[in-house]
Order: structure tokens, then C-alpha cells, then sequence
């Protein structure tokens, strides 16, 4: 494979590294870094790309190992070693202590709103709230899977409209 022909497929990629960067960085501006980083070392080891093999996955793993080594040093950054007789590890982020009756509130409201859900509903979105799979609740319930699936969006769009005031806090 020649140089321009890595470069273009190379190009032709970012499209799709673009939703897999920002799932793994949770923010834009870093997404676009962790893209720029990625395509900078897939360039820089284009001989180590051997033809005929799937570019998508190589370029995808060079981006999550990238970012897994970026997080990683990170972490490192954020602890310090005391040197005293005891030699503990301090990880160095900020110690927030809050007012725990805010959220005991908000629980309550949750718990309360989740109660006043009609029973068709509530008892599919808890199942799924619990862990479930839809094929399972869909088995449990013997339902279709469609209605299944129905009953949480309603739970859900119900729930959204009743806990609208904690929308802002969180």
C-alpha cells in the first residue's frame, strides 16, 4: 500500500473514530485531541500496517490503548508517595464533603414518583432498572418485547416530567 493510499484511507476513518473518541473521553475538545494523537501514531507506524488486514480495528485499538495510556499517566500524576516511616500512597484529588439531606430528598422524591407509576409500567422499569435484559423481562412478564420496551420509555418520560425541578442539579 502506498503512502497516499494509507493517508486517504487513513482520512477516511475519522468520521468514524469521532463518536468512539468522544464515548471514551466524555468531552469534545479532548476527543478531537485523543483523534489528532491517534492519527498522528497510526501515521507514524504506517509499516507496521500490514495489507490486507482491517484498518478500522487497528486504527480503534491504537485510539483505546492511547487513551488507556493517557489515562493511566494521569492517574499516576494524581498520587504522591509520602516519604515518612509509613510510606503510604495519597491519591491527590480534592477530599468534597456535602450536605447529605439534599439527596436523601431527592431520593425520596424518586422513590415516591417511582411508587405513583402504574403497575404495567413500573414493574417492567424496575426489572430494567435491576439489571434485566428486555429479552428476559419480555420472558418474565410474557409480553411482547416491543411492549416491553414501550412500558420503560413511558416509565421513563413519566419520570422525567415528574423529577423535571432536580433536571438543573444534576
Amino acid at each position: 500500500m502506498t503512502v497516499i493510499e494509507f493517508n486517504h484511507k487513513l482520512q477516511y476513518l475519522i468520521p468514524a473514530l469521532e463518536p468512539f473518541a468522544i464515548k471514551l473521553t466524555k468531552d469534545s475538545a479532548n476527543a478531537k485531541d485523543l483523534i489528532q494523537e491517534t492519527m498522528l501514531k497510526a501515521f507514524s507506524n504506517k509499516d507496521k500496517f500490514m495489507a490486507g488486514t482491517n484498518m478500522k480495528a487497528w486504527v480503534f485499538t491504537i485510539m483505546r490503548n492511547t487513551f488507556l495510556t493517557n489515562y493511566q499517566k494521569s492517574a499516576r500524576q494524581k498520587t504522591f508517595i509520602d516519604t515518612s516511616d509509613n510510606l503510604h500512597f495519597i491519591n491527590s484529588t480534592n477530599v468534597k464533603h456535602e450536605n447529605s439531606a439534599y439527596s436523601k430528598f431527592a431520593m425520596d422524591d424518586i422513590n415516591e414518583a417511582i411508587e405513583n407509576l402504574d403497575d404495567t409500567y413500573s414493574e417492567p422499569f424496575m426489572m430494567y432498572f435491576r439489571g434485566f435484559k428486555y429479552h428476559e423481562i419480555s420472558d418474565r412478564l410474557s409480553i411482547p418485547i416491543g411492549t416491553v420496551k414501550n412500558r420503560i420509555f413511558l416509565a421513563r418520560k413519566e419520570l422525567k416530567q415528574v423529577l423535571s425541578i432536580y433536571a438543573d442539579k444534576y
